[in-house]
């Protein structure tokens, strides 16, 4: 395995990052010069370099994440190249940063980053640019310590699709709140930002919760279903809960169901298919929203190996997958790229997603 510096790419100067990275392509060898140009049309461009590239997730259990990894794998076997993930064994900032710090130790190519905490992970990010190795995020549009991070869509243009879907539920009134997995999470916090501030724009008949207008469910589906329990039993006239985490909406609707508040509460938000057939079918939720966290991982690696290729990162860039073929820079950014990733899953397309 062949230790690769960083490169600045497009008049970034390159701040440490954690996102989802993959391997392939050319990258700068010491007294070289990188290749010019690159092709933006392709994912990660041209060149021949031996790269590994480490995807490392909020943990390596979460059916998210587990999900994710068949993109990883997916982009390994398209390309050839060393790209594979490496998660915590539970959604925890401390053990993902020691994580990668084994990963810098092993001087890899590349890492890519779902944060935990984006702030925690500023230090150890810095450690892994220090050391030459290039780092993208997923979900890290706060990062600092980045040089890239790709998201599958505007956050906040994501939230407002969230509370459309909770706002048509609710009959477009009543009193709902947010629930995000952990107040730290950027992306999490953002979405529920851009629901709230779309809710205040286009549903004046509806009003957020003043006493507890966010709640926390720890990534943890038996956490959220109590939560909401608890915000049900306390707040009587409650309608709604729009929910960010992947176990949010399944752990309300589950309250929702065990305390015979069906169609009186709703609730809106992550979800994967599989797994929330259930209560799709059962109309405790009409519709989740969601992006494929497999095509996340491999734009993540695509993105990487653009990167230590050397290819120009710029609007327009295509990683070669559905919903990152036409990357734009998110408004005022020079860092944070996005796509239009995000689908909507009903009891009527539950079964055809295939995961």
């Amino acid at each position: 395995m062949k230790r690769r510096f960083f490169i600045q790419i497009g008049g970034l100067a390159g701040a440490a990052a954690i996102g989802l990275t993959a391997c392939g392509g050319d990258a700068t060898e010491p007294g070289k010069t990188p290749a010019a140009g690159g092709d933006t049309t392709a994912p990660g461009g041209g060149g021949g370099g031996d790269y590994t590239i480490v995807i490392v997730p909020k943990d390596a259990t979460n059916p998210w994440f587990v999900r994710m990894d068949e993109g990883v794998k997916k982009y390994a076997a398209d390309t050839g190249l060393d790209v594979y993930q490496k998660g915590p064994s539970e959604t925890d900032a401390t053990m993902q940063a020691q994580v990668i710090r084994d990963l810098i130790a092993q001087k890899v190519d590349a890492i890519g980053v779902v944060p935990v905490d984006p702030g925690a992970l500023e230090p150890v990010l810095k450690e892994a640019m220090d050391a030459g190795i290039v780092v993208v995020t997923h979900e890290g549009a706060s990062q600092q310590n980045t040089q890239y991070d790709v998201e599958a869509f505007n956050n906040t243009a994501y939230g407002g699709f969230i509370m459309d879907n909770l706002a048509k539920a609710m009959g477009e009134e009543g009193v709902y709140t947010t629930m995000v997995g952990h107040v730290t999470n950027a992306s999490h916090n953002e979405w529920a930002d851009g629901g709230v501030a779309h809710q205040k724009e286009k549903y004046p008949k509806m009003t957020l919760l003043e006493a507890e207008p966010r709640v926390e469910s720890q990534d943890d589906g038996e956490v959220a279903y109590q939560t909401a329990k608890e915000l049900l039993k306390k707040y009587p006239d409650l309608k709604g809960i729009m929910g960010t985490s992947s176990f949010d909406a399944p752990g309300v609707a589950r309250a929702i169901e065990e305390l015979g508040l069906k169609d009186k509460v709703f609730t809106a938000g992550t979800g994967m298919p599989a797994a929330n057939k259930d209560i799709l079918e059962k109309g405790l939720v009409a519709a989740l929203t969601l992006w494929d966290p497999a095509d996340a991982g491999y734009a993540m690696a695509a993105l990487a190996k653009a990167v230590l290729d050397g290819t120009p990162i710029e609007n327009g860039l295509n990683l070669g997958i559905k919903g990152y073929e036409d990357l734009k820079f998110a408004e005022g950014s020079d860092k944070v790229l996005e796509g239009s990733g995000w689908i909507v899953i009903t009891a009527e397309n539950v079964d055809s997603l295939g995961f």
